[in-house]
């Protein structure tokens, strides 16, 4: 499968994968979500990788799903048909990071938003440059949190602070995102390239094996039904795409203003 949305570097072990939409600060369309799942699910899965990096060209790791770019329409209703997309375009992704039998480390420069948001809290290690900040913004344009982050931010940050990503859909700074357990460590914008890639440099001469036994006991225990969870995220989201809300949502952030909305 040859790419155009990301890109793979293997060497000595260490997988890097980089997503590759600069100009839209990686946003997320559908070929890059199928794209990202082949990588995760085929070359990144191969034995001869023993670590794995996840980045973002350019300023961003992800500024989450291209609205612009428009969602594929249900042949029953010709809304969007978002269930099919996140079972088949997003969660094998998300999943196959999870499922990876060896770490993965990411290292976010800039927005981690929406699913670029769970993307990057779905990898085992979170590195974080100073500029960077995540956000659920979901609840902008009415829809709620999917890609897992329902699971992984309150396993990450508790009750208080999971309700206050998923309402308010406000942004959480880099330094505020390593107080309250988002990630394990904040970099200069400049340093956190190279000390991502030591991190895994470091993990690829690593014992395998004994990271593959831990992360899937730790998956147990943190997301004991991340499967079902999932589907639970698709199937209300699915709902939420069909309603007035979400509508007002796009169209007051394609024509730039505040949306008003109505809960209907």
């Amino acid at each position: 499968m040859s790419y155009e949305t990301v890109k793979w570097e293997e060497s000595e072990g260490l997988g890097r994968i980089t997503l590759n939409r600069p100009d839209s600060l990686n946003a997320w369309t559908e070929q890059l979500g199928l794209e990202l799942g082949d990588l995760v699910t085929e070359r990144a899965a191969a034995d001869s990788v023993r670590a794995v990096l996840v980045t973002g060209a350019g300023r961003g790791f992800s500024s989450g799903a291209d609205l612009k770019a428009g969602f594929s329409p249900h042949p029953e209703d010709g809304k969007p048909d978002v269930a099919r997309e996140l079972h088949e375009v997003y969660h094998p992704v998300i999943a196959g990071i999870r499922r990876l039998e060896k770490p993965v480390v990411a290292a976010v420069n800039g927005p981690a938003v929406g699913i670029g948001c769970s993307l990057a809290l779905s990898c085992d290690l979170v590195l974080a440059s100073e500029s960077a900040y995540f956000g659920l913004a979901f609840v902008n344009i009415g829809l709620m949190p999917d890609g897992g982050s329902t699971l992984f931010v309150p396993a990450a940050v508790g009750k208080a602070r999971a309700f206050q990503m998923a309402l308010l859909g406000e942004r959480v700074e880099a330094a505020e995102a390593l107080e309250w357990g988002l990630v394990n460590a904040v970099h200069s914008d400049g340093a956190l390239l190279p000390a991502a890639e030591a991190l895994v440099e470091r993990l690829a001469k690593g014992p395998t094996r004994s990271y593959a036994g831990s992360k899937q006991a730790l998956n147990r225990m943190i997301y004991p039904d991340l499967d079902g969870q999932l589907a639970l995220e698709a199937d209300l989201q699915h709902q939420l795409v069909r309603t007035d809300d979400f509508l007002e949502g796009v169209g007051a952030f394609v024509e730039k203003r505040e949306p008003t909305f109505r809960g209907s």
